[in-house]
């Protein structure tokens, strides 16, 4: 088993995952996620892979399966009126193929994104949980992740 940097020949693994995303999200609010979509086109995959500043790390088993990703963005504070500088690394998305779920795999890709954004020079990773997700957020706290803000909403 193996952490590494996707790929464009990850397509095919990369879109199974974000489809089982999508699923939970469509699932607990079918009201702001569509079925059957996915988060990104493959030739947006195609020019996310090679940008430097929003890594997407894989999870393979010795098959070469992919078992997990995680999506991440640099997020660069220098010379704002009002945030400090510094660099954060937000994880746009990190998938566990649910057949792999309580393996450990989730928490490997999250202990390598914390190692990549400390040798990065960042102050700190981020990430956002949908309330309609109670799994990922019992997984987030026990990897000892805080609250940090709140996003609310009303539905009109």
């Amino acid at each position: 088993m193996s952490i590494r940097r996707a790929a464009l020949q990850d397509l095919e693994g990369i879109n199974r995952l974000l489809r089982q995303v999508l699923d939970v999200h469509h699932e607990g609010r079918p009201d702001l996620f569509k079925a059957n979509a996915k988060k990104y086109t493959d030739e947006e995959l195609a020019v996310l892979l090679r940008d430097e500043e929003r890594p997407v790390f894989l999870f393979e088993d010795e098959a070469g399966e992919i078992l997990g990703y995680a999506f991440c963005v640099f997020q660069r504070h220098e010379g704002e009126n009002i945030l400090c500088d510094g660099t954060t690394l937000y994880i746009d998305d990190l998938c566990v193929d649910e057949c792999a779920r309580g393996k450990r795999v989730g928490r490997r890709l999250y202990e390598h994104v914390l190692n990549f954004a400390k040798e990065s020079g960042c102050y700190n990773v981020t990430l956002n949980v949908w309330a309609c997700n109670p799994g990922a957020l019992a997984f987030y706290r026990k990897c000892g992740l805080e609250i940090q803000k709140y996003g609310m909403e009303k539905i009109l």
